[in-house]
């Protein structure tokens, strides 16, 4: 992964830096941020997001869920579980690259969507 699209992170969140620091440390440029704090997406823009692309990463604890979204779509109630925390936004650090959705940090997600 030497580029993302678009990233969506909360300057003050612990896992927004672990994804900085990933970035930083493979030289991966990005395009479009967007701060957290200062736009915070809801359900209609996560389902946007979802709609706008093929693959869906979710960390889940120390593990992660890939989801093909041509092939097993879920509900919007299911996606929605995935993709909001508990403010009712969309979970953060969530990033783009191209077709592929990615949401939270996990390193073995990352390298493999890399």
């Amino acid at each position: 992964m030497k580029t993302v699209d678009w990233s969506y992170h909360r300057p003050s969140c612990a896992t927004c830096k672990k994804t900085q620091d990933f970035f930083s440390a493979g030289s991966v440029k990005v395009k479009e941020e967007v701060n957290a704090k200062k736009d915070r997406l809801g359900n209609s823009e996560a389902l946007e997001l979802a709609n706008q692309v093929n693959w869906l990463f979710v960390a889940r604890g120390k593990g992660f869920v890939e989801i093909d979204l041509n092939k097993n779509r879920p509900t919007d109630e299911e996606l929605l579980k995935l993709m909001i925390g508990p403010t009712g936004n969309l979970r953060a650090p969530t990033f783009r690259v191209g077709k592929k959705l990615v949401v939270g940090f996990n390193e073995e997600m990352y390298q493999r969507i890399g």
